[in-house]
């Protein structure tokens, strides 16, 4: 069970990397990053605390990653699939697909719901899968 937490949360790192840095692959964006002075380059530091605290010491590490992964969850909870289950504000669409304007989609636009780009829905993926192999080691 340590090395899929291991290996998947080293992927997630990677993957979240993303949101500090613009991946571009030719005239495809995946990703448009917001720099090192950003909320989500404080939550890729906060993680890589998690990953470090979980190698060095599992018995205390597990916990600080399982706690990180449910906040981090929450938070993206909130943030993307919240308004895609209950729909969103007219402001709230139109600033999220402002922000994520030209990145890859897998669905259509909805002019009620948001609809999260292909970055998030495997972000949000990768977090919940590394999240169940943390509850799962604690069984």
């Amino acid at each position: 069970m340590s090395t899929a937490i291991i290996v998947v949360s080293a992927i997630l790192w990677l993957w979240f990397l993303g949101c500090t840095t613009t991946w571009r692959f030719g005239k495809v964006l995946l990703v448009k990053g917001e720099g090192v002075k950003s909320i989500e380059c404080i939550a890729l530091v906060l993680f890589t605390i998690g990953i470090v605290t979980y190698l060095f010491l599992q018995a205390v590490g597990i916990w600080f990653l399982l706690v990180e992964l449910i906040l981090w969850l929450v938070v993206q909870f909130f943030c993307h699939e919240y308004f895609t289950i209950f729909g969103a504000s007219k402001n709230k669409l139109t600033g999220y697909n402002r922000c994520f304007e030209g990145t890859v989609k897998l669905f259509s636009v909805s002019e009620t719901r948001l609809i999260p780009d292909l970055y998030h829905i495997v972000l949000h993926l990768l977090i919940a899968t590394d999240l169940i192999l943390a509850i799962v080691s604690l069984i």
